[in-house]
């Protein structure tokens, strides 16, 4: 019998509740950069591996005939229908510096659509749960974006950079561009949080050339379920960029993302 929403989303709960436990204790005890990945800035601790490691010996026990697909590059093919896409520490490099916010991001998905998510911030524990058609909760309260279209100027807009040289750069003069139409811009460097910011209110909007399914899968599906908006373009450096934000003003925040410079120009 194929499992329910909410059965792959408990699933997920826990596993990602024990990675997380796994993460923090590990972090008391200091990190090294273990080996990197695009470029010399874009790292890998020994606790990202040991975290995925956890999370596919847990999934595969308990589901074994699903497919994964993991940041650090464990994977298997999917006989059930059901492929889990994880990111076993989202935010590395705050990881690495100690800066609390980093998360563990684990989505459900069948036929290439996240089903079920969790997103769980390491440092406080706060909780990101969502499944399709079933809303986006965080540590229980259901989440729903903000319904008033405000404007640019009072909008709040989360990013985040390539760790491709040419790439961030073209993006740092869109950031400029856009900064004095907007009321402010941050950078927090965890992808699957920024979505789950757009969820909770808390952004007005998230833009960021290069991600992966990893990055977006269970975060994507939180804000998407809380009612925001996310689509798809190609990015000034050629690489799918992520555009998020309430349905509501939605096409002006893309129009203000592609006068800015993010987008590659047809």
């Amino acid at each position: 019998m194929f499992p329910t929403y909410d059965e792959l989303l408990g699933l997920a709960t826990d596993v990602a509740a024990e990675a997380a436990d796994l993460v923090r204790e590990r972090r008391r005890h200091g990190v090294e950069v273990a080996a990197t990945k695009s470029s010399p800035v874009d790292v890998v601790t020994e606790v990202d591996k040991a975290a995925e490691a956890l999370i596919f010996d847990r999934l595969m026990a308990a589901r074994p005939d699903d497919g994964f697909l993991g940041e650090e590059g464990a994977s298997s093919g999917s006989d059930s229908g059901v492929q889990w896409v994880v990111d076993p520490i989202d935010g590395t490099v705050n990881f690495l510096y100690g800066i609390p916010h980093y998360a563990v991001s684990i989505a459900a998905s069948v036929a290439g659509d996240p089903v079920a998510g969790v997103v769980v911030n390491v440092a406080s524990g706060e909780t990101f749960t969502a499944t399709r058609g079933g809303g986006a909760y965080v540590d229980g309260t259901r989440l729903e974006v903000p319904t008033e279209d405000k404007p640019l100027s009072q909008r709040l807009v989360a990013t985040g950079f390539n760790y491709v040289a040419d790439v961030k750069v073209a993006q740092t003069a869109a950031v400029s561009a856009m900064l004095h139409e907007v009321r402010d811009i941050r950078r927090f460097g965890a992808a699957a949080l920024d979505l789950c910011a757009v969820a909770a209110g808390r952004v007005d909007g998230f833009v960021e050339e290069g991600l992966n399914d990893w990055d977006m899968a269970a975060g994507g599906l939180v804000a998407t379920e809380a009612g925001a908006r996310l689509e798809m373009r190609t990015g000034v450096g050629g690489n799918p960029c992520v555009l998020c934000a309430p349905s509501v003003g939605f096409d002006g925040f893309e129009n203000l993302v592609a006068r800015s410079g993010f987008l590659r120009q047809k």
